[in-house]
């Protein structure tokens, strides 16, 4: 496929979300366990997108989990992703992500094949404490919190780099306008008005100033789901899940897209994603030409959102209520950020940068 084709591609081509495979049982999961990692516990499954997740728990109480990649991902990126773990790992031990545990021939990733001759990649990680995030209460300290460990995950991964850094990812929202065959499966008039005028604004606007601003590879998916925090009434994050959306991208879509998710039901919807803004500023400042273009990086990756989910909840009925978790807020984020005035949440970022380097100093 060339490079003018993928630009112009349909989602439904995209074999990691309109294929379906056999899927590995719990049974499947105990016996690879403790064959492959000599952990010999009970397996239980756990919500996935794309992939499979297994909970495996041994007799002491120790809990891992089993991550089983969906056999259509290319075979490069699971080593990209692998990879970019490890260098974290390396840079960052103290960093609160799962930590990749070793096969008993001493191997990152097992390669397993079925009946059919599938393969497909498996990895065991440490188990990390705390609830998720979407199910705690949220204060400006969380946030912060938020930032700050954002911060230090793109951090250590400056200068990491990967021949598949640059796959093709839907949801890598510095190329939304591929998503443009989307807009016609919004059912509201009101809705598909809106998500319109978002990818008119971002092929127009924010795209090309995406040209100067730097790049690495980054997390790409914070959202409340992929985020651990240490109580329900907890101020700090205790783990950063999930990796696979991992892409090489300009570095404040990082920020943007954890923003996306911590906004507020207010006339000023930055007013709480402007808290987990100042936390990552705090740790690794962020340039103004990046953070006057958040309100736009934040709005496409709302516009990704809604488009996804809901092309994929018709495509997936059965799996919908998962698909659309995200969906509802999403849908309202853009709502309030179209009402917001644009000089106005530029100000307000800008101020609450300001003050966390004045903190610092």
């Amino acid at each position: 496929m060339t490079a003018a084709q993928k630009e112009h591609r349909h989602p439904e081509d995209d074999e990691l979300f309109a294929n379906r495979f056999t899927w590995l049982s719990v049974a499947d999961a105990s016996r690879i366990a403790s064959e492959v990692y000599g952990i010999k516990g009970l397996a239980s499954t756990l919500t996935s997108e794309r992939d499979q997740n297994f909970r495996i728990e041994d007799a002491s109480g120790h809990t891992y989990v089993l991550k089983v990649t969906n056999p259509a991902e290319d075979p490069q990126v699971t080593d990209f992703h692998t990879k970019a773990q490890l260098h974290l790992m390396a840079r960052d031990p103290l960093l609160p992500i799962p930590h990749l545990l070793p096969t008993r021939e001493g191997e990152a990733t097992y390669w397993h094949k079925d009946d059919q001759h599938c393969r497909r990649a498996v990895r065991l990680i440490t188990f990390l404490p705390g609830i998720p995030m979407h199910r705690a209460g949220r204060s400006p300290k969380l946030r912060a919190s938020l930032g700050a460990v954002l911060a230090r995950f793109d951090l250590a991964l400056e200068g990491f780099d990967h021949p598949a850094s640059q796959h093709d990812l839907l949801w890598d929202s510095q190329r939304a306008n591929r998503l443009g065959s989307l807009l016609t499966m919004i059912d509201s008039v009101e809705e598909r008005a809106l998500a319109e005028r978002f990818m008119q604004r971002f092929v127009e606007q924010t795209e090309p100033a995406l040209l100067g601003l730097r790049r690495q590879v980054i997390h790409n998916d914070m959202n409340a789901y992929n985020i651990m925090v240490d109580s329900e009434v907890g101020d700090r994050v205790t783990a950063v899940l999930d990796f696979g959306d991992m892409v090489k991208a300009p570095l404040v879509n990082d920020i943007a897209v954890a923003c996306a998710y911590q906004l507020d039901d207010s006339a000023e919807p930055l007013s709480t994603a402007s808290e987990c803004v100042a936390g990552y500023h705090a740790v690794s400042p962020l340039s103004p030409e990046e953070i006057v273009l958040l309100p736009e990086l934040i709005a496409a990756r709302l516009l990704v959102t809604v488009l996804i989910t809901g092309w994929r909840a018709k495509r997936y009925p059965e799996n919908r209520n998962y698909i659309l978790r995200n969906n509802p807020l999403s849908w309202d984020g853009l709502r309030r950020l179209a009402a917001a005035d644009d000089d106005e949440m530029k100000d307000l970022l800008l101020k609450a940068c300001d003050s966390a380097t004045k903190d610092i100093a």
